[in-house]
């Protein structure tokens, strides 16, 4: 199974993706596989988000922490 892309490769495999889209350039048979795959690469920008925000608000109580000391 392949990894999961870095956010700015789903950022940009989203933009290629939508810009097919809305040229036309895409099939109906292409279509649902496409929409599924940027919904996937949504809930993985998701995620990295999440967990970016996550680790950056651990860095900051951290900083905090030894400020109070």
């Amino acid at each position: 199974m392949s990894k999961d892309p870095t956010y700015n490769e789903a950022i940009t495999e989203i933009e290629e993706i939508l810009q097919k889209i809305e040229s036309g350039a895409l099939d109906v048979d292409e279509l649902t596989d496409k929409v599924k795959r940027v919904a996937f690469l949504l809930e993985t920008c998701k995620r990295k988000l999440k967990t970016t925000e996550t680790e950056i608000q651990k860095v900051i109580d951290g900083l905090e922490k030894e400020e109070e000391n």
